[in-house]
């Protein structure tokens, strides 16, 4: 009798062990959870099987100062979380380190706090993980933890069907749909789908910015950025000497191919100023100065921005991300995790932790460190009350790409810039096209440089199709995969933001439950059927509002001002919106072509002749022209004038260079042009002050 009841125990245990349910979903994302609460919401059975044992991924994990883009098409439970957000702040027990009332409310272009729609864009690692719980208690979601795919042989298929997946510890989940929520999307690949894993070239989906950049610099994370060349040896000048640590002695490769890289990853890590929350921060095991010579030799060019990306959250901390030329972002040390073992992950995430805590003692104690820069730093540490079962720091490494399936459809930066049409939208994105830098290299010149750092404006919001969720026809009929999705290096640097991924998260949920419902594959859910239930719950599939939520409103400003998109085009420009401020959606550069074929004509409708005050504005940066050529068309005459568009001066908001003032009559206009330029031809509007 005693061996009969251990195993009908034994086969009980395994029948709950494989017991079925309608949605299987892997990963604990934040796209792991607003998928079960779908589910949950829609009738269905679900289960989250999660690699981690902190629910959340990223937004729990130090990312808090959200890239929102343009919050008007974040909608459904993704605006749902950042309004628990909101409601978890406006309790006073929630300001434990500071009063809400010097909170100074700084969020992505627009106010952290939004008390007329009531959600909450920034916030502190805990405050998000608990969100996570909530979600998951309130609406009774089954979750195991700590439970890792059996990437070799655990997926369990008949025909393209998946029927069971197994972990690594034995345990085995069946269900009727699966979806993979990963970032690296593990089940995505162990089930057979096509998937990319880093650059296509340009030409392979027509492109502009996909493939390898050499020679292209948007933002400020290059070496152009500082006020002095910086040579990549040992001693300076001297290529015998050696190369500085992490420099690549590799070929780049050549502008618009593509390659196997992928964009650097770092710690959105969390520190405070607050000293009874303060933990120094720690020498890290393996500390090895001499990794950072580099970043030395940056600082003392004068070099000031080392603090520009800790942008402030909740209780005096910080979300803090990569800024500047050499930086908390570890080029180059993470080509191999999208498709490493699991033991090889840990040692690169672990590499990277190393790197990102030595360069913090670094400039904390090494003495060479420039004074100022390092007293300050010492102001900060890791805060006491956030992640404390992982040294107080976060448990997320920012995995800002990994693979990226070849689906049913790809989304391209053509979509996103609306040169060709999106079918089938599930949902919105609205953020700049943004990579970070993917490789530093040695110039042709001898120099140090980082590629790879791209900024794009997607004129505004943007839709995703229903397409990029699922995998082709006969590979994966109940298989949906919302955060490693369809779409090449250059789209997903827009899409792979949280507030999006939740977005599709809610949608691939939907699609599951409704291809259940009707016994269909994925690919074959009637999209009308899935756009009115997800219109039902909150979703936003289309835009037709304001571009951007940051740009700002040229009647609000002086005179007679014309945005960039108003000007008569010669030549190529493209759009950008990486810079601080700007009028409208963005701006247009040149992308220093030097090749003198592009210009830019304002020609305003003036009331009546006068004295006007003339302007361009114009983005500032140290890779800028500092030769733009310029001619002023005004009453009497034309005038030729050559401008440094490095040093604008700031007013209402916008950087401009002065012209100077004419008498000007309505065949007024100004013509900037990149004949000779020797940098970046930037400019985002033109404008007429009048003279009293």
């Amino acid at each position: 009798m005693k061996t009969t009841f251990l195993s009908l125990s034994l086969l009980v245990s395994i029948a709950a062990q494989a017991a079925e349910h309608d949605v299987v979903i892997y990963g604990g994302t934040c796209a792991a959870v607003t998928s079960a609460v779908q589910v949950k919401k829609m009738g269905k059975s679900v289960i989250i099987v999660s690699p981690d044992k902190h629910l959340g991924g990223l937004s729990s994990g130090g990312l808090g100062f959200t890239d929102t883009g343009n919050k008007a098409v974040i909608g459904g439970l993704a605006r749902d979380f950042y309004h628990r957000i909101y409601m978890h702040y406006e309790k006073d027990a929630s300001w434990v380190q500071q009063k809400k009332s010097e909170y100074g409310n700084k969020g992505q272009g627009t106010p952290a706090m939004d008390g007329e729609n009531r959600t909450m864009w920034i916030f502190e690692p805990h405050a998000a993980e608990q969100v996570f719980e909530d979600y998951v208690k309130e609406f009774g979601i089954e979750v195991v933890r700590d439970e890792w795919l059996d990437r070799a042989k655990g997926v369990k298929k008949d025909g393209e069907k998946i029927t069971a997946i197994t972990t690594l510890s034995g345990k085995t989940y069946e269900g009727k749909m699966f979806i993979d929520a990963t970032y690296e999307g593990d089940l995505m690949a162990a089930a057979g789908a096509d998937y990319h894993v880093g650059r296509e070239a340009n030409s392979v989906y027509g492109e502009e910015h996909n493939g390898i950049q050499v020679g292209v610099l948007h933002h400020r994370h290059h070496f152009g950025a500082v006020k002095e060349k910086i040579s990549p040896y040992k001693v300076p000048g001297d290529p015998k000497s050696g190369v500085l640590a992490r420099v690549s002695t590799e070929d780049p490769g050549k502008l618009g191919e593509g390659d196997k890289r992928v964009q650097a990853y770092c710690f959105r890590a969390c520190y405070t100023t607050v000293p009874e929350n303060r933990i120094p921060f720690p020498k890290p095991e393996g500390y090895d100065a001499s990794q950072y010579e580099l970043l030395l030799r940056v600082l003392n060019t004068g070099w000031g921005e080392f603090f520009e990306k800790f942008d402030p959250i909740p209780n005096h901390k910080t979300d803090t991300n990569n800024h500047g030329p050499f930086s908390f972002d570890n080029i180059g040390y993470n080509y191999d995790y999208p498709e490493a073992s699991y033991e090889k992950r840990k040692e690169i995430i672990a590499e990277h932790r190393t790197y990102q805590q030595g360069l913090l003692w670094f400039v904390a104690n090494d003495p060479r460190v420039p004074k100022k820069v390092q007293d300050e730093l010492k102001t900060w540490g890791l805060p006491k009350d956030e992640f404390k079962d992982n040294g107080n720091w976060s448990h997320q490494l920012y995995i800002r790409e990994a693979r990226r399936m070849i689906g049913a459809f790809v989304m391209t930066e053509n979509e996103l810039r609306k040169k060709k049409p999106t079918p089938d939208s599930v949902g919105m994105g609205s953020y700049t096209i943004d990579s970070h830098n993917t490789q530093r290299h040695i110039t042709a010149e001898g120099y140090v440089q980082n590629e790879g750092d791209i900024g794009v404006s997607t004129n505004g919001p943007y839709e995703i199709a229903y397409g990029s969720l699922v995998p082709k026809k006969g590979q994966g009929s109940n298989l949906l995969v919302p955060v490693a999705m369809s779409a090449t290096h250059i789209a997903y640097g827009s899409i792979r933001m949280e507030p999006v991924f939740m977005i599709l998260g809610q949608s691939a949920a939907t699609a599951a439950v409704l291809a259940i419902d009707d016994k269909l594959p994925v690919q074959s859910v009637p999209y009308e059927k899935l756009k009115a239930q997800l219109l039902k719950d909150g979703q936003i599939l289309q835009y037709s509002g304001p571009k951007t939520s940051r740009g700002l409103d040229p009647k609000k400003l002086k005179g007679i001002v014309m945005d960039d998109t108003q000007a008569k085009v010669t030549g190529h420009w493209q759009e950008s919106a990486a810079a601080k401020s700007f009028i409208l959606d963005g701006y247009s550069h040149d992308g220093n072509a030097k090749d003198g074929q592009s210009s830019l004509r304002f020609e305003p409708k003036l009331e009546k002749p006068g004295k006007f005050r003339l302007q361009l504005a114009a983005p500032p940066n140290n890779n800028r022209a500092s030769n733009a050529q310029v001619e002023v068309q005004y009453a009497e005459g034309v005038k030729k004038l050559t401008v440094n568009l490095k040093s604008p001066k700031e007013e209402e908001g916008v950087s401009w260079i002065d012209l100077g003032t004419f008498t000007c009559a309505n065949d007024t206009a100004i013509t900037i042009s990149n004949v000779g330029a020797d940098g970046y031809v930037v400019v985002d509007g033109a404008r007429w002050v009048p003279v009293e």
